[in-house]
């Protein structure tokens, strides 16, 4: 039976990538009782009916799986963040770190809209896009215009699977749309009221782009960390690991511990102060959260 890539999913159906052609596939029968459910980015095997269609047979092991976005096989995250429009949040972009941190993906942060804001705000983003660098993200900023879109992206591109995320209307959708015009992704324009871009996206689609794979996703606004432990939130602030090893305590949360490195760090500001404050943030967020029953 054939091998391929699932690059689409929409309502219990699957588009396979065989060769050059597309399969529109159902999962098989059992799959509902073995708990198994397909994702966009599986490695499959299907059964070949007429006219294109099929039904997969057998999903292979995962190196990778994300829930929200639900892809598989993810080698980095392409987090986009607006200056302007909405405003830049740091908060907000933590959060998506944390999660890609703790998914154990790379992570590029694109700045969009460079060209819509003025230059005593952008200095200030600067302070924040330093330290991201400092800290070893990678880090591209783009304009609205994007004429340079592509030798900007392209080169992180190639050989990956790529899930583009962040909040609604921070222009996920114009990107992949000028990497490949042929794509025509339906954008939305900015919710004035509401501060929020208007999701457009509804459905999860693997893009074939500079020889790679891009996932566009649903646009968000809040994410959770239904999933994350203390431990977890701990060892994805990649900058606190350099100092752990100095803290007093072993397994040191850096909260109320005395003699804690990475709180000096801090203090010092070798850690930047805002950073720490997510993290604390964080933490007592998973520490107080309700259990699930």
């Amino acid at each position: 039976m054939p091998k391929g890539k699932i690059v689409k999913a929409l309502s219990g159906f699957y588009d396979v990538l065989i060769d050059q052609d597309i399969y529109r596939c159902k999962g098989r029968g059992v799959f509902r009782n073995q708990k198994i459910t397909p994702l966009v980015g599986d490695e499959v095997e299907i059964s070949v009916q007429e006219n294109y269609t099929g039904t997969i047979q057998t999903v292979y092991e995962r190196e990778s799986e994300l829930i929200r976005p639900p892809v598989s096989n993810v080698d980095q995250a392409i987090i986009v963040t607006s200056m302007i429009e909405p405003d830049f949040n740091p908060l907000l972009l933590d959060r998506f770190l944390v999660l890609v941190e703790n998914k154990g993906l790379d992570a590029l942060i694109v700045f969009s809209k460079e060209d819509l804001i003025d230059s005593q705000h952008e200095s200030e983003i600067d302070f924040f896009i330093k330290y991201y660098e400092a800290i070893g993200y990678d880090v591209v900023k783009v304009s609205s215009e994007m004429d340079d879109l592509n030798d900007q992206l392209e080169p992180y591109l190639a050989d990956k699977i790529s899930v583009i995320a962040g909040q609604s209307g921070v222009g996920k959708s114009t990107i992949l749309n000028q990497l490949d015009e042929t794509l025509n992704i339906e954008t939305g324009d900015i919710s004035k009221s509401l501060g929020r871009g208007k999701h457009t996206t509804r459905h999860v689609e693997l893009y074939p782009i500079a020889n790679g794979y891009v996932a566009d996703t649903p646009g968000f606004s809040a994410l959770d960390f239904d999933e994350l432990q203390l431990e977890d939130i701990r060892r994805s602030f990649r900058e606190f690991i350099d100092y752990e090893d100095h803290c007093k305590f072993r397994g040191c949360y850096h909260m109320n511990e005395p003699k804690c490195a990475v709180k000096q760090a801090v203090d010092s500001g070798e850690i930047k102060r805002f950073r720490y404050e997510h993290y604390k943030q964080f933490y007592e967020e998973i520490k107080n959260r309700k259990p699930r029953y």
